[in-house]
């Protein structure tokens, strides 16, 4: 339906949170999106944040890719252009949060606020009583008001403790359900997340059983419609790696790419090659070379076996073509990777140095990344890791945090390739991104 008054459209939609990670966010995002996919609705899913895993299981679940809602990463025009394109679409839009709904600068409520959205808080609930409904007083209230809050229990053991959380809710929360305690439905982790949807054979079966649970609770309907403005029409991008084939590696590997990045090279005339560091032979015909991030560390012997692919790279750097490597990507490019359990593997040897896993988180948090002869404004990341690297190599600069403006990853050039910790989300800077690619000056 169209709202004249402000020239939008008005769509059923909904931000899904919660008071901390691991509370069920993405698995219930994920179970609603199949839900009424499977009832023949046209679902759009947005993740708050940065993020790679989630989307991919959003995406699962919808049938549609996941793109990023960042108020500083992808920024608020971003942001409402891609909400405005999906209302045009769809029948219900989903926008998961990120940790807890007020953690972060800008938080999960602030999108909230800023977008009008009515927040679905998910609770842990199995280990409290009482106490839910003064969790859930306290989310609804910290800070400036929210568009409306309802509030699912998960991992609720019997009825009557399901009654006993519904009882403590003050007035003004409503009662979303409660969802029982069901390990075959859940969804594995390990160190950076959530196993990506190709990697859970049975992840449709894990979330039809969820959908089936929220179908029977009061959740399981629409939830009010929002009205998302018409964006004003973008500008076309300068054509600036017209004629060029960037190849672009994907595999078990090398898995974190946002959609926009992909659409962002396409936008700016680029040809996309997908290449597979850890089954292929040689580079496709390319003009250029980005290495996404992934789990190399969980690879890294077939990716040091695969030696006719780490000669390619070579080459591929000795003869000059531009190549961006970004957190795994950039991993496999040093002299050698030692995996979690302390084994060294040689990798491509573009960069002087040792990378090497470790049990503790090493970074997290938003960059700013500049580097001389990049025109316009710094390219906007994140980084997120769980490896240190030692090299002799000097960084060319450093990223920098929008937080505080501390110093943040290296930036290492050799040649023509840029390498960092860092992914960029291309669209924040399409015309540096196709600088780093070789692409024509503008």
């Amino acid at each position: 339906m169209t709202n004249p008054l402000r020239g939008g459209r008005a769509v059923p939609a909904l931000l899904v949170a919660a008071p901390a990670s691991g509370q069920g966010k993405t698995t219930v995002t994920a179970a609603l999106a199949r839900l009424h996919t499977r009832q023949g609705r046209s679902v759009r899913v947005f993740k708050t944040g940065p993020d790679f895993l989630d989307p991919s299981l959003l995406a699962a679940a919808s049938g549609v890719p996941v793109h990023s809602i960042d108020l500083w990463m992808t920024g608020e025009a971003d942001a409402r252009a891609r909400l405005a394109e999906a209302a045009e679409l769809a029948d219900l839009i989903l926008v998961e949060g990120v940790m807890g709904l007020h953690d972060g600068t800008p938080s999960s409520a602030d999108v909230a606020r800023r977008f009008g959205l009515p927040v679905l808080a998910v609770i842990q609930a199995g280990a409290m009583a009482q106490t839910f409904g003064a969790l859930a007083y306290g989310l609804a209230h910290y800070g400036a008001p929210l568009p409306g809050m309802r509030v699912l229990a998960n991992g609720v053991g019997t009825e009557r403790h399901a009654a006993m959380l519904r009882e403590s809710l003050p007035p003004g929360i409503d009662w979303a359900g409660a969802l029982a305690r069901d390990a075959s439905a859940s969804l594995p982790e390990r160190h950076l997340g959530l196993f990506s949807a190709d990697e859970l054979p049975d992840l449709m079966t894990r979330l039809d059983r969820l959908a089936d649970a929220l179908e029977a609770l009061p959740i399981g309907v629409l939830p009010p419609p929002v009205v998302f403005p018409a964006a004003p029409a973008a500008s076309p991008l300068p054509r600036a790696l017209a004629g060029k084939t960037i190849a672009i590696a994907r595999d078990d590997a090398f898995r974190f790419v946002y959609p926009a990045n992909v659409d962002t090279l396409f936008a700016l005339g680029a040809h996309v090659a997908w290449f597979s560091p850890l089954r292929d032979s040689a580079l496709p015909a390319c003009d250029a070379v980005w290495l996404p991030g992934g789990y190399p560390e969980l690879h890294a012997g077939r990716l040091a076996a695969n030696t006719p692919m780490r000669d390619a790279l070579r080459r591929a750097h000795a003869d000059g073509m531009p190549m961006l490597a970004e957190c795994g990507g950039m991993m496999t490019l040093f002299d050698e990777l030692v995996d979690e359990d302390g084994v060294g593997h040689d990798m491509a040897g573009l960069l002087p140095g040792t990378v090497t896993m470790q049990q503790r988180l090493a970074a997290i948090g938003h960059q700013a990344v500049t580097l001389p002869g990049l025109p316009g404004e710094p390219l906007r990341g994140h980084t997120f890791h769980y490896s240190k690297t030692e090299s002799p190599l000097s960084p060319a600069a450093h990223a920098v945090s929008p937080r505080d403006g501390a110093p943040g990853e290296a930036i290492y050039r050799a040649g023509t390739l840029t390498a960092s910790y860092v992914h960029l989300y291309f669209p924040s800077n399409p015309l540096a991104i196709a600088a780093l690619l070789g692409g024509k000056a503008h």
